[in-house]
């Protein structure tokens, strides 16, 4: 008896819920089990979509044998609407997967990979609801960044009508690991003599003895032919199959978005968000996974509590600006913004701050600042900020205990493809109100100072640090990282990041936390200098020559220089 896997491990550190504020340690990391896959329909609660918001099946975890008889149920109580999968999964059992994409192609269901962040509470956490086939609607947002789609999960994925995977987003695929069970089977046979020769009267097994498993990654005929006959039957070419026998079951191997073009993995260019992007149901037709609520109809609540360390402002996830318009009409206190704690931040806090020391005005420097714990969230924040920034080419002030790898990977990229320089610092950001009732300083934005006295860029955030062109650590801060499964995505990132191979080979050794002296960080080209934060933020820079590009004069009254 053969049965077929796919072993991978991976893990969903995007929820700062289940990390440990102690030691920063994401437990999910260290268990060996993974949790299966959830199907969960979700509404968009992008701003402005209301009421006629898109609304999709979000596929997250790993793929089991019971998975498909899951999402069977759910399909059956949403006929006929027809809604698209947006999967993130480390992949699993491969005939559960070929069942799935069989499921889904039946459907006719379009497919992308991405991440799904739930606005209410993350499904399966304490107070959520259990399912979502029960007519609960989850509320949410899906990218791309740091999702991916592993393993079995391609055959899953290669069931969609439509199959979309953004640039952000990881696909790939290994060798299957078949593992087979040895056992010695006793039968007892009841027989007669006829003619001198025996005839069988019976046969029955009396017992069985297990022998022992063992593996083989070496992909048999009858696997293959399985294989690419679903492929084909899916559409796909079988160049998908030969790249799961040429990549090591330890590893992984990215397809590239020409390769998914070229075997038809993909059916188009584009990301997740032709699928669910808040505005699609604006367009005529509007596309059958758009549904409008009227405005006088409630969705279906449920109340979430929160950790003692952690206060929910519902003023914070709505998006009416009427209901802030009467918050400040009755007079509430509007707290002062304190900048947040560097690394202890649940989630990162991504924003623009201008320099406010009086020495520079009226041109002063201006950065990004990058703090807290690395979440999918906080790639979004990324890459909305660079577009509102345009062209402009502003410095990364970063300081983070670490997060999810994929986040930062994706985080990592972004800056690369900016050409952004990265410091390992902490923003003290002053003469700003609260952000959820709108900035008020003079400038219209954030002002604040740099410190680099006990910062830190840990695990995920060194990583981050990588895709800086410039890339600063102070010795008064602390750069540390240790081994990152998966080892393989990691490598090649550091590749990518033109790294030195002993950087991969170190760390590769280290299970544990590992403080990189800035002789060594600088030796295996994880940073390109000792320099502190002064070199890109400090205020006269912009009185050199050539003047940087993170420079910019106020002019008038609102240049008046204002001490902290």
């Amino acid at each position: 008896m053969a049965l077929f896997a796919l072993a991978a491990r991976a893990a969903d550190s995007s929820d700062p819920n289940s990390w440990n504020p102690e030691t920063w340690t994401i437990q999910r990391l260290l268990d060996d089990g993974l949790s299966e896959m959830r199907f969960v329909i979700v509404r968009s609660n992008a701003s402005g979509c209301e009421p006629n918001c898109p609304e999709w099946i979000s596929a997250e975890g790993a793929i089991e044998a019971g998975t498909p008889a899951k999402l069977k149920r759910l399909l059956k109580g949403l006929r006929p609407r027809r809604l698209p999968i947006i999967v993130n999964s480390p992949g699993g059992n491969v005939d559960a997967a070929l069942q799935l994409g069989r499921i889904i192609r039946k459907a006719k269901l379009d497919i992308a990979v991405g991440k799904t962040s739930f606005s209410r509470c993350q499904p399966g956490a304490v107070g959520c609801p259990a399912d979502a086939g029960k007519g609960v609607t989850q509320l949410g947002v899906a990218s791309d960044g740091g999702a991916m789609c592993n393993s079995a999960c391609p055959l899953m994925f290669a069931g969609g009508t439509q199959r979309l995977v953004g640039r952000w987003a990881y696909l790939g695929v290994h060798q299957i690991t078949s593992t087979f069970q040895r056992q010695q089977v006793y039968y007892r046979t009841t027989y007669r003599m006829v003619h001198g020769r025996k005839k069988i009267i019976s046969s029955k097994v009396i017992s069985r003895t297990n022998l022992g498993t063992y593996q083989t990654y070496e992909m048999s005929k009858a696997l293959e032919k399985k294989l690419s006959g679903y492929l084909k039957e899916m559409g796909v070419g079988r160049g998908v199959v030969d790249l799961m026998k040429v990549t090591p079951a330890g590893d992984i191997r990215q397809i590239s978005l020409e390769e998914m073009t070229t075997t038809n993995l993909v059916t188009s260019k584009g990301a997740v968000d032709l699928l669910v992007w808040g505005g699609i149901c604006r367009r005529s037709p509007a596309p059958a996974n758009c549904r409008e609520i009227p405005a006088n109809v409630q969705q279906p609540a449920f109340e979430v509590k929160a950790t003692p360390s952690e206060t929910v402002i519902a003023a914070d996830r709505s998006s009416n600006a009427e209901g802030r318009v009467s918050q400040l009409a009755r007079g509430a206190e509007i707290e002062q913004f304190q900048g947040a704690a560097g690394n202890s931040a649940r989630q990162m806090r991504i924003v623009v701050v201008r320099g406010s020391d009086p020495l520079c005005e009226p041109d002063c420097p201006e950065w990004i600042s990058a703090e807290g714990a690395i979440t999918l969230q906080a790639t979004d924040k990324l890459r909305h900020m660079l577009i509102m920034i345009g062209d402009r080419r502003l410095p990364v002030v970063i300081s983070s205990r670490g997060g999810d790898l994929f986040s930062a990977l994706t985080m990592g990229r972004l800056i690369r493809e900016r050409k952004l320089d990265v410091v390992v610092a902490r923003t003290n950001v002053t003469g700003c109100r609260s952000a959820r009732s709108g900035c008020s300083d003079d400038n219209g934005g954030y002002v604040g100072l740099i410190s680099e006295f006990g910062v830190e860029c840990d695990s995920a955030c060194a990583l981050v640090l990588a895709g800086g062109v410039k890339r600063l650590v102070d010795s008064k801060a602390r750069l540390s990282m240790y081994a990152m499964e998966p080892i393989g995505i990691v490598k090649a990132y550091l590749e990518a990041m033109s790294a030195n191979p002993l950087l991969f080979a170190e760390i590769k050794q280290q299970s544990l936390e590992r403080q990189f002296e800035p002789k060594f960080a600088l030796r295996v080209g994880l940073t390109t200098g000792p320099q502190s934060a002064d070199v890109l933020t400090g205020p006269a820079i912009c009185k050199s020559v050539p003047r940087p590009s993170n420079c910019r004069v106020w002019m008038g009254t609102v240049a008046t220089a204002k001490t902290p």
